[in-house]
């Protein structure tokens, strides 16, 4: 059902609304989470309440500072819209959503200009699951030192967009983070619905990969 935010702007809720594990999505920078619904369902199916906010489509070579501060805020507000309050929160991220889910969780960019971006926070959450973040934000030294919750990184191994150096780089965080490398991956693969023209490497099963993609995520947001 959707949850209106603002004028234009909505937000995709699945699963049950008492107690549960509430899972944040933040879809990648087409800003759709539909194209991640068979994951969403997923979630929703073993009981988590899922809230993804939809965004408006960026070009990562041309985006603002506003532009990308929309994510962040935008799922600070979903969540203040669609969760009970003060419930622990895990944020699911692909892309520059990897790159908004390490901001609520305490991470600091750095833009273009050399200087630390202030970003909203989120003290709710308690673990994150990363795919193929944007990561090269938090290069500079003590951009990651108050990253302290678990997370979970899959990097693709033919990702020319983010690729693993930048998945790596989180490892410097204080807290534990485990990288996982998805042989013949790309940046889009972890997409159930495609961006327009993608496609996939010969031979590179995306079916049966987001399949076990969803379990090891379901897994990962639920253990104790």
């Amino acid at each position: 059902m959707p949850v209106r935010l603002e004028e234009h702007v909505k937000v995709l809720t699945l699963g049950p609304t008492g107690p549960g594990p509430v899972v944040l999505f933040a879809a990648g920078a087409g800003g759709d989470p539909e194209r991640h619904r068979p994951l969403l369902e997923h979630l929703a199916a073993h009981d988590c309440l899922v809230i993804a906010p939809h965004f408006e489509r960026i070009v990562p070579q041309t985006t603002t500072t506003a532009q990308l501060l929309a994510r962040p805020s935008g799922l600070v507000k979903a969540l203040e819209e669609a969760a009970p309050p003060d419930v622990p929160v895990a944020v699911v991220g692909h892309s520059i959503g990897g790159w908004a889910a390490l901001c609520l969780a305490g991470a600091t960019p750095w833009g273009r200009e050399g200087e630390p971006i202030e970003v909203p926070r989120e003290p709710r959450v308690t673990r994150l699951v990363l795919y193929a973040p944007a990561a090269g934000w938090f290069a500079a030294p003590g951009a990651l030192d108050a990253m302290r919750v678990p997370a979970l990184v899959y990097a693709g191994e033919q990702d020319t967009v983010t690729p693993i150096s930048q998945a790596l780089r989180l490892k410097s965080a204080p807290g534990p983070v485990e990288v996982r490398l998805v042989p013949s991956a790309g940046h889009f693969s972890f997409m159930n619905v495609l961006p327009p023209g993608m496609s996939d490497s010969p031979g590179f099963d995306r079916d049966a990969f987001l399949a076990d993609l969803a379990e090891a995520t379901l897994h990962f947001l639920t253990q104790s």
